[in-house]
């Protein structure tokens, strides 16, 4: 069973990663946004990037740093299928998953101003902001040495490859590919 984690500044591609994975290799799904989402409606909060960090730090402080993504490797595990857990987004999830057998963590990324478009245009809930605010919520997340909270700078630089989505989709379905090979060629 493969496990793919995925790790990458917003708005860089992950879900599209997903879409394809799920649609050519038959991967299941496992999401991070969905978990959370699912918890942040239970609890009667605003649905915005804002609840979507406080949950997801309250999270891993109650319980542990990689709570959230061990919650979604069990319901991998369960399925029993080549999956994907989809935004990994602190060290201690990374440092958690490296211990299991065929987890392997993608890493993509893409100037701002691309990822910014592309965050306008899936015109979710928690997208519809300025250049400033998607920059600021950015450099939130970057770095942190509480490895309870969001470090996407740390995640990418632990990854096993990294992806640049900041031209076509098939451009990036080609380097999905060479990083499938990459990745489990002693299979």
């Amino acid at each position: 069973m493969r496990i793919i984690g995925i790790t990458g500044t917003l708005g860089a591609g992950k879900g599209t990663i997903v879409d394809y994975l799920v649609k050519h290799y038959g991967f299941k799904h496992f999401s991070v946004r969905g978990y959370l989402t699912s918890v942040i409606l239970e609890r009667q909060l605003p649905l915005n990037r804002d609840s979507m960090v406080e949950v997801a730090n309250e999270l891993r402080a109650q319980h542990s740093p990689s709570f959230i993504v061990e919650e979604l490797y069990k319901q991998a595990a369960e399925a029993g299928t080549d999956s994907i857990i989809e935004s990994i987004r602190t060290v201690g999830e990374v440092e958690s998953l490296r211990k299991l057998d065929g987890f392997r963590l993608l890493a993509v990324d893409a100037s701002p101003e691309v990822r910014y478009k592309r965050v306008l245009k899936r015109n979710s809930e928690t997208d519809n902001i300025s250049f400033e605010t998607f920059k600021e919520n950015e450099a939130r997340e970057m770095t942190n040495t509480d490895t309870n909270k969001q470090n996407l700078g740390g995640c990418i630089a632990l990854s096993d490859y990294k992806l640049n989505n900041n031209t076509s989709f098939d451009n990036l379905f080609v380097q999905i590919e060479t990083a499938l090979n990459s990745l489990y060629e002693q299979r």
